[in-house]
């Protein structure tokens, strides 16, 4: 029996979809202005954060990080989520890949070493309802990402500040990982300045403006016991 975990998810039907995981992906850098992408790494770099050698950046990270949890346990106080899409290939056929909310929860500590490093460090947090794509890909741009830090908003905006989900789905298929058991978390829009990422709670969602559907995921952030030694 495969150790990969499996996700469930509920489409507006009512239907319920399961995919046994074996890839994850974590974008990175994919504003779909490249301009300024290359603004963020300069300030990242200022706080320490490595530059990536190519933008945008595809982070493959351990299959079982893909989860659908209500708790994140974590090393120290210092690890925040990230307000993101995913893109969950169910089946060969374009009905069968769905769209979902994420949070990519991240160590920043471990970030400033290595930004691949810290996706390994904690959690894809994925919601348990979900699209499929092909049912709203006609207003993909108007589809809008918010994110609360406890009960503080943090990001908002919309599809449009984002590389597309086609994008990532030509990227899969160059690289040979259109597959069912593929999942492909989209990368992050702004934080707004001012506010702090670090608390005990994240809330995400992914909503159509046009039908009103909201597709929601929140989780606590658990600290884990002091360490001995």
């Amino acid at each position: 029996m495969s150790d990969n975990p499996r996700l469930r998810f509920t489409l507006p039907d009512g239907s319920e979809v399961t995919t046994e995981v074996h890839t994850v992906l974590n974008a990175g850098y994919a504003g779909r202005s490249q301009a300024d992408v290359a603004a963020h790494v300069a300030e990242l770099a200022e706080l320490g954060v490595p530059a990536p050698s190519t933008t945008p950046a595809l982070y493959p990270v351990s299959p079982y990080l893909a989860s659908q949890t209500d708790e994140v346990a974590a090393q120290h106080t210092r690890t925040s989520g990230e307000a993101e899409w995913a893109l969950v290939i169910t089946g060969p056929e374009p009905s069968d890949v769905l769209l979902t909310a994420a949070c990519d929860h991240t160590d920043r500590e471990l970030e400033a070493h290595g930004v691949a490093w810290s996706k390994n460090a904690a959690p894809d947090v994925l919601a348990r309802r979900a699209w499929r794509l092909v049912d709203v890909e006609d207003r993909l741009d108007d589809l809008t990402l918010t994110a609360w830090v406890g009960e503080t908003l943090i990001q908002q905006g919309t599809l449009a500040e984002l590389l597309t989900p086609g994008y990532w789905l030509d990227v899969l298929r160059e690289r040979g990982l259109y597959a069912a058991g593929t999942v492909l978390i989209s990368g992050t829009i702004p934080m707004r300045a001012g506010v702090d990422q670090f608390a005990e709670s994240w809330r995400v969602e992914l909503a159509d403006p046009s039908t009103g559907d909201v597709i929601g995921l929140g989780y606590r952030v658990r600290l884990l016991p002091t360490p001995i030694g």
